[in-house]
C-alpha cells in the first residue's frame, strides 16, 4: 500500500494531467483512413491476443462520458492524440472540435499529441517525404483547433516507434532491420523540426515533444557490460536528446543518417518550449550473450551489440517491468547535468503501469512512488513543470491487446462500461491535497 506520509507539496501552477492516444481508445475505424496498426493488426500471430482496436474504448462516440470522467478527477489538462488518419478522411477534425470543446467547458485544458505511432497506411517513415507530408497535417490540425489549443506536442516515442516497429519488427509496420532502421529515427526528427516551425507559423508558443527515456544500467563493472550499456544508452535516450536540445548526433551517428544531416539538425534543433519524459523503468544492459532471447515479450536478435538482462530486486508490474521510482529522479537528474541550460523546462508526459483489478493498490503504490521521486528531483534543482499519468481508460495495449490495463478507469471491452478504480480516487485526492 501507498505510504500514509503527506505527499510535498508541489510549485504552484504545476500541470496534473491524464494521457491518452487515438488509436488506442477512439475505435469508429470505419470513419477514418487505414494506419499502418490496422495493416499491422489484420496480420495473424502480430497480436498476443489476435485483437484489433477496431473498436477499442469507442471513445469517438463516448467522448462526453470520458470528459466527465476527467472532470470528476479533477486533472488540470488531458494529454490526448490526434489520429493522422481521421484528420485524413472526410470531417475528420470535426470530432476533435468538439472534443476540445467540451474538454475546455470541463474545465480541463486539451494537450494534442500530433502523432503518436498511427501512421497513415500509404505513408512510409523510411521515406524522408513523409516528415513533408507531417509538417502539412500539423498545419492542417493547428489551423482548425490553434485558436482554443494552446499546448502542443509534436511527436510521441520516436524511440519506441522506430524500435519496435522498424528494427525489431514487434510493433507496427512490422519490419526487422535491425540498424538499418535508422533513417525512420532521422526523419521522424525532421518531422519534428518542420512541426515545430508550422506550429510556430501558426503562432503556437507552448510546444514540446514526448520522448521515452529511462537510465540504463550495466550489468556488470565489467568493460565489456559498461561499453554495451553505454551503446545501448546512446541508442535510446541520446539519439532523441542530443539533436534535440545540442542540435547534434552522438559521435558516430550523424555520418549513418540519410541527407543533408548538418541542414536537418537546424531544423530538428528547433527551439522547445518544454521537454517532455516518458519514463516507466529502468533498464539493464550487459555484453552480448551470442544467442536470440526474448525478454519482455521481444525478441532480441543476436547479432544486437548488447543484452537486455532481468533487473532483479524490485516488484514487478504486469507487464514484468521492475518498479522503480527513483530511477526517475536518476534520469531527470541526468538530463539536468547533461544538458545543463540547453534543457527546457520538463513535463513528465507519461508514466503509468499494468495492473489487474479495481481495487488496484499495486498501482496506487507505484504512483504515489514515483509522484514522490517526481518532487525529489525538483528539490534537487530540476526544472520539473508537470506530470502526466499513462492512461485514463485501460486500452488497447498495442501488441499485447487487451491483455494489460493500464487505466485509473476500468473499461469492459463487451459493454463499454467504465469503473473508476482505487487508482482514480488517489489520484483524486492527491490533486485536492495539491491545491488546499
Amino acid at each position: 500500500m501507498a505510504t500514509t506520509n503527506p505527499m510535498p507539496r508541489f510549485p504552484a501552477g504545476f500541470l496534473w494531467g491524464v494521457s491518452t492516444s487515438a488509436h488506442q481508445i477512439e475505435g469508429a475505424v470505419d470513419a477514418r483512413e487505414a494506419s499502418v496498426w490496422d495493416v499491422f493488426t489484420a496480420e495473424p500471430g502480430r497480436v498476443r491476443d489476435g485483437s484489433t482496436a477496431a473498436v477499442a474504448c469507442d471513445h469517438v462516440h463516448r467522448h462526453r462520458e470520458d470528459v466527465a470522467l476527467l472532470a470528476g478527477l479533477g486533472v488540470d489538462a488531458y494529454r490526448f492524440s490526434v489520429s493522422w488518419p481521421r484528420v485524413r478522411a472526410e470531417g475528420g477534425l470535426d470530432f476533435y472540435d468538439r472534443l476540445v470543446d467540451d474538454l475546455l467547458a470541463a474545465g480541463v485544458r486539451p494537450v494534442p499529441t500530433l502523432f503518436h505511432w498511427d501512421l497513415p497506411a500509404h505513408l512510409d517513415w523510411l521515406e524522408r517525404d513523409t516528415a513533408e507530408r507531417f509538417a502539412e497535417h500539423v498545419a492542417r490540425v493547428v489551423a482548425r483547433l490553434g485558436d482554443r489549443v494552446t499546448k502542443w506536442i509534436t511527436l510521441n516515442e520516436p524511440a519506441e516507434h522506430t524500435l519496435l516497429g522498424h528494427a525489431l519488427g514487434v510493433h507496427a509496420p512490422g519490419r526487422r532491420l535491425l540498424f538499418d532502421a535508422l533513417p525512420v529515427a532521422h526523419h521522424q526528427l525532421l518531422a519534428h523540426g518542420l512541426a515545430v516551425r508550422a506550429l510556430r507559423a501558426a503562432g503556437a508558443s507552448d510546444i514540446g515533444i514526448a520522448n521515452s527515456h529511462g537510465p540504463t544500467w550495466p550489468a556488470s563493472d565489467d568493460e565489456a557490460d559498461v561499453a554495451a550499456a553505454d551503446f545501448y544508452d546512446t541508442l535510446l535516450n541520446r539519439l532523441f536528446a542530443d539533436p534535440l536540445l545540442l542540435g547534434r548526433y552522438p559521435e558516430g551517428v550523424g555520418e549513418l543518417m540519410p541527407g543533408d544531416v548538418e541542414a536537418d539538425l537546424k531544423i530538428i534543433a528547433e527551439p522547445l518550449d518544454w521537454y517532455g519524459i516518458n519514463y516507466y523503468a529502468p533498464t539493464r544492459v550487459g555484453a552480448p550473450q551470442g544467442a536470440e532471447i526474448e525478454f519482455g515479450g521481444v525478441r532480441m536478435p543476436a547479432e544486437l551489440p548488447f543484452s537486455v538482462r532481468e533487473i532483479e530486486g524490485y516488484p514487478v508490474t504486469d507487464f514484468g517491468w521492475p518498479v522503480v521510482p527513483e530511477a526517475l529522479t536518476e534520469v531527470l537528474t541526468a538530463f539536468a547535468d547533461r544538458y545543463g541550460d540547453r534543457l527546457a523546462p520538463v513535463i513528465v508526459t507519461e508514466n503509468g503501469c499494468a495492473y489487474e483489478g479495481l481495487d488496484d493498490t499495486e498501482r496506487v503504490t507505484y504512483l504515489d512512488g514515483h509522484v514522490r521521486a517526481l518532487h525529489r528531483a525538483v528539490e534537487a534543482g530540476v526544472d520539473v513543470r508537470g506530470y502526466f499519468v499513462w492512461s485514463l481508460l485501460d486500452n488497447f495495449e498495442w501488441a499485447e491487446g487487451y491483455g494489460r490495463r493500464f487505466g485509473l478507469v476500468h473499461v469492459d471491452f463487451d459493454t463499454q462500461r467504465r469503473t473508476p478504480k482505487a487508482s482514480y480516487d488517489w489520484y483524486r485526492a492527491l490533486l485536492r491535497e495539491q491545491r488546499d
